[in-house]
């Protein structure tokens, strides 16, 4: 598998925690001493969301043609 494919990969991933976790959204609660928190959960899955357009546009760079007018 190559970079790209497991940054792909990472983003389908991503993306599909982040459809669940918006379609069943969970309360925030605490369990042994810790605190889950959906809200920055939901923000993290975000970020990496994020982190992997920016390198996939490095992995992967895209070529923007146009054409001026005379």
């Amino acid at each position: 598998m190559t970079d790209l494919q497991q940054i792909q990969t990472i983003k389908s991933q991503t993306l599909a925690l982040i459809a669940e976790i918006t379609a069943l959204p969970k309360p925030t609660y605490k369990i042994d001493g810790q605190n889950v928190l959906w809200t920055q959960y939901l923000a993290r899955l975000h970020e990496t969301a994020d982190w992997c357009d920016r390198q996939m546009a490095v992995v992967a760079p895209t070529e923007t043609r146009s054409q001026g007018c005379v």
